[in-house]
Formats: structure tokens, C-alpha cells, sequence
């Protein structure tokens, strides 16, 4: 009985005991771990740095302090692996706290992995989106990447680069002023991003330029100068060689390209195309000039064409003639180009075009509104402007809407109405240079009203066509016409490029493309009348500013297949 009533009175104080283990042991930690933090703190004042691995290791995960001063410890040490791996607990643990993530980058800096660095670093600034610490090392790592808009884009948000000097390297044969007014940045400035892009755009207008870039050289005071790397178009003045190259380039289509650029040192351009070609001969020049401090140039155009069609709905096997003629037409046109800024631009414009035709085969494909012979005014607008741009990821996408509207006075006359959209994806997938390059295009049109001929659209290759169906030649025995032709259309160009040769200014490049496309028209001999897949390789030289381009296009619905070799 004594033991059971001495049972009795311990089970109060057996449970007494147990609540005060489950109350107390509450506050205690955050005592601790308060002395712990404060005992590291001290340490690393005075660079005990091996005493604070010792601490941390005896009290894992104690506080985001502690294991905060670990990864510190080890890292001073030379330690970096562990370090690494002690950052990346404390980030586990602690997941909200944004100086696991900077510490990252740090070490991931030291070890010169640069993409590991900007993810930590763009890990950190989501969890403190105004860390100037953070930002100014992000920046720096994507200047060490050479991706100066990347970089530009954070330190803008702390007032940096400051640009003491602008030069040019080598010094270009250009007016001074017209360069200078192509700048939209001054010396002893900071360096702002939409002025770089603004003045990328003015330079590109100027067209005297077939390479350019921006670098920035830092100076020992941490300041900057800009260097603008350049190559001007070759010149019969700069390399003969070269010129008479660029000349020639289009012997092998009978067409030969007389260009002559900066004329005067006055950014002067003139740029040509003769082809005496019987079957499709063509004359076209163009003459360009900047104005108003190189915000917009002016064109002024010329084209003459003599062509042959065959219409018909295969460039190979057996196709019957759907229409023929000879197209004979003379144009003059003049167009603005107004440079906003570096996201957006428009140009305007108007044509006085003739046209008539000759040895006509109307068949099924010709309609009377179509051969409309007479002189035509048509009046252009184009706008282009960047939708998305995405620095870190080196992603571009642009996007452009046109309109034409024009008038043809025939018997009877006739006006029509065509607009146009476009989207343009230009991608480097990796974070440094540029052995993968990615584009995608993307083109719609509608027409309303009656158009002549020459106003219609085609899907093909090749034939002075711009909207490319590389399974699809728009030739056939040198006569266009064998390409998809209609007032409605929509295209998609996918192309993949992987660098696999280099030597001095020589780039090789060699990928796959896809391309997706429909035309539809209300004549019953023209149009594409299903959707039309093109697949295939494509093999790109690069040298001078110029390129050749081969490629072979399958069509998956047909099985043709068509060889290519095109110069730009």
C-alpha cells in the first residue's frame, strides 16, 4: 500500500517534469543561438576562421547566421567545394534568406563559372529585388561574359558604367559629324542602354558598316572608355580584291551587283543589281543618304523588270500550264526611314510603277483583274518595334505591321488594299558566344480589292522572291511562276545554326530548318490549297559582311526536293 501511494504522489511530479521539459527547452535555443551567432560574429572580426568551422560543425543548422558564417569560414580558407556545399544547406534551411545565393555567386565567380554565378545572382535579387550589392555584380558578370547589354541593364540601376572617352577603332572614312550625330551617347557620361541600342540602330542606318560592335575597356580608376569596333563595306578605295569579289558574286545567275558605298565620306550609298538573264532580266539601283542627324535616311529607287511566267503547280515532274505571259514593268519610288529610337522605327513611302504584259496564256489561272495594265500609284507604311528583349537570356523578338494601299488606272481602274504583320525570334541559347543561333520568322498578308499581277504573293525560293519555301523552287527552266502564287498568305521560317568552322573573318555554319506556309487566292488556278512543310539542311559562309547560302529543301507532301545556293 506505502508503494502505491508513493507511485501515486511521484506521477505528479513525473508529469510536472515532462512540462517543463516541453516549455522551457522553447526559449533556450534562441538564447543560444543568439550567443552562437554573436561568438561567429566575433570570430570572424578577428579572422578565427577555422575556430567558426569548428563552432558550425558542433551546431548544425543552429541559425541562418551561423551557417551563414560557416560557408564564409570555409570559403576564406580556400575551401571553395565545401564551401559551395555549405551555402547550398544554408539555402535549403533557410530558403527566403538572400545571402546564401549571393555567397553562391561568389564562389562560383572565384571558380570563373560565370552562367552558375548570374542564376545565383538572379536567385537573389528575387528574394531582394533593390540589392545594389547584387545588381553590381550581376552586372559585372555579364560584362565578363561579353554580354554588355545584360550588363548595362543592371548596372544602369546603380548609375554605372561612366564613360570617360568614345573612340573608334580603326578610324572609320566617315564624316566625324555624321558618326557623332550617330551617337546617342556622349563621353564623360554613364553609358545608358536604350542610348546603345538607339545609336546600334543609327549606326545599321547608315549602311557604311558591314561589322560593328560596342566593347567597353575598363580603366584602373574603375571608370570606362567605349570602343566602336568597325568594318566599313569594302570600296573600290579599301580592297579592289574584295570589291570586284562582291561584284561579281552573281555570275554564276548572270547578275552582276555594282555598289558603291560612303561616296564622299558622306554615307552616300549606292547599291545596284543588273541580270541579263532572257528570261527574267531585271535593272534595279537604289541610292541612300542619312538626314536630319542621322535619325532618318532617304532612298530613292529605280526598277526595271522583263520577265517570262510559266504558271504551273510543280517546279519538277508533270505539271500542265495553269497562265504564261511576259511581264514588262518600270518603277520609281522614294522612301523615309525614320530611326526613333533603338525599340521602335517606321518608314514611308510611295511607288509610280507601269506595267503590261505581252504573249499571254490567260488558262485557268489569269483573270481579267489581274492582267490590269496602265500605271499605278501605291502608297507604303511600315512600322518596326522590339516586343520582347531579354538580355540575360539573349533573346530578341521583334515585330512589324505594313500597308499598302494603291491604285492602278486600267480601263477599268481598280484600287487595292494589302497589310501585313511579321514576328522575328533571334535566340543564342548558351550565355556565352555564338555557336548556336536560333531565328524564327513569321509573316502573314491579306489583300483586298483587285490587284495586278505583279502585286501578287509568292511562297518559294529563289526568283527575287523574299517569302521562302525552301522546298520550293519558284523557278522552272529559268521562268518563274512554279512556286505557290495568291493574295493570302501565311508563312513560318525555323532555322537552327550551329558554328562549325572558323578561320580569321571565315564563319561556317550548318543547320536544320523548317518551314510552314499557306497562300489562298479566289482564282481557282492559283493558291497553295493546303498547308505546305518544307524541311531540311541549310549551310551558311560568312566573310566581308558577305553570304552564301546552300541549302535543300524537302516538301513532305509532294517528296520533291529542291538544291539552292543564294548570295546576300
Amino acid at each position: 500500500m506505502d508503494s502505491a501511494r508513493s507511485a501515486a504522489r511521484r506521477c505528479p511530479l513525473i508529469l510536472l517534469a515532462v512540462a517543463l521539459l516541453f516549455v522551457f527547452p522553447l526559449a533556450a535555443p534562441a538564447q543560444d543561438n543568439d550567443s552562437l551567432t554573436e561568438q561567429a560574429r566575433q570570430l570572424a572580426a578577428q579572422d578565427q576562421w577555422q575556430r567558426i568551422v569548428e563552432l558550425a560543425r558542433a551546431n548544425p543548422t543552429a541559425s541562418a547566421d551561423l551557417d551563414f558564417y560557416y560557408g564564409t569560414a570555409l570559403a576564406r580558407l580556400g575551401q571553395l567545394d565545401q564551401a559551395r556545399q555549405a551555402f547550398r544547406a544554408g539555402r535549403r534551411h533557410w530558403p527566403q534568406d538572400e545571402r546564401f545565393p549571393v555567397e553562391l555567386a561568389g564562389i562560383a565567380f572565384k571558380q570563373k563559372r560565370y552562367p552558375a554565378a548570374a542564376a545565383d545572382l538572379q536567385t537573389a535579387l528575387k528574394l531582394a529585388p533593390h540589392d545594389s550589392y547584387a545588381e553590381n555584380f550581376l552586372g559585372t558578370v555579364y560584362f565578363l561574359q561579353g554580354n554588355l547589354e545584360a550588363s548595362l541593364k543592371y548596372w544602369n540601376r546603380r548609375d554605372k558604367p561612366y564613360v570617360v572617352q568614345v573612340r573608334a577603332e580603326p578610324t572609320p572614312r566617315l564624316d566625324p559629324q555624321l558618326l557623332d550625330y550617330a551617337f546617342a551617347f556622349a563621353p564623360a557620361s554613364v553609358l545608358r542602354l536604350p542610348d546603345l541600342l538607339t545609336s546600334e540602330a543609327r549606326i545599321a542606318g547608315l549602311g557604311v558598316f558591314s561589322e560593328y560592335r560596342f566593347d567597353l575597356q575598363a580603366r584602373p580608376d574603375g571608370n570606362f572608355d567605349l570602343i566602336f569596333h568597325q568594318r566599313q563595306h569594302s570600296g573600290w578605295r579599301q580592297n579592289k580584291w574584295e570589291a570586284l569579289g562582291l561584284l561579281l558574286r552573281g555570275l554564276p545567275a548572270q547578275t552582276v551587283y555594282p555598289e558603291f558605298f560612303n561616296i564622299g565620306d558622306k554615307a552616300l550609298n549606292f547599291k545596284s543589281m543588273y541580270r541579263w538573264d532572257a528570261q527574267k532580266r531585271r535593272f534595279r539601283a537604289d541610292l541612300t543618304r542619312p538626314f536630319d542627324r542621322d535619325k532618318r535616311n532617304l532612298e530613292i529607287g529605280m526598277d526595271l523588270r522583263s520577265e517570262n511566267w510559266d504558271i504551273r503547280n510543280s517546279f519538277t515532274g508533270p505539271a500542265p500550264l495553269l497562265g504564261a505571259l511576259n511581264l514588262r514593268r518600270e518603277a520609281v519610288s522614294v522612301n523615309i526611314l525614320s530611326i526613333v529610337s533603338g525599340r521602335w522605327k517606321w518608314n514611308a513611302g510611295a511607288e509610280l510603277s507601269h506595267r503590261d504584259y505581252r504573249s499571254v496564256i490567260a488558262g485557268s489561272a489569269l483573270t481579267p483583274g489581274l492582267l490590269s495594265e496602265g500605271y499605278q500609284l501605291k502608297q507604303t507604311m511600315e512600322i518596326n518595334a522590339a516586343l520582347w528583349r531579354i538580355p540575360e537570356k539573349r533573346l530578341n523578338i521583334q515585330g512589324g505591321a505594313s500597308s499598302q494601299l494603291g491604285r492602278i488606272w486600267s480601263d477599268p481602274s481598280h484600287s487595292f488594299e494589302k497589310l501585313g504583320a511579321s514576328l522575328q525570334l533571334h535566340w543564342f541559347p548558351k550565355p556565352v558566344g555564338d555557336d548556336y543561333e536560333m531565328h524564327e520568322q513569321i509573316h502573314v498578308g491579306r489583300t483586298w480589292g483587285t490587284v495586278p499581277f505583279d502585286e501578287l504573293s509568292m511562297l518559294g525560293i529563289g526568283g527575287d522572291n523574299d517569302l521562302w519555301m525552301r522546298g520550293h523552287l519558284a523557278t522552272r527552266d529559268g521562268r518563274k511562276g512554279s512556286a505557290p502564287l495568291g493574295r493570302n498568305y501565311f508563312l513560318s521560317n525555323w532555322e537552327d545554326d550551329k558554328s562549325i568552322y572558323r578561320y580569321g573573318p571565315l564563319e561556317v555554319t550548318l543547320g536544320p530548318f523548317l518551314d510552314v506556309g499557306k497562300i489562298t487566292d479566289s482564282s481557282p488556278g492559283l493558291g497553295s490549297g493546303k498547308w505546305l512543310w518544307d524541311l531540311g539542311p541549310e549551310i551558311k559562309a560568312r566573310m566581308f559582311g558577305a553570304e552564301v547560302v546552300v541549302s535543300y529543301g524537302k516538301d513532305l507532301r509532294s517528296g520533291n526536293g529542291a538544291f539552292y545556293i543564294s548570295l546576300r
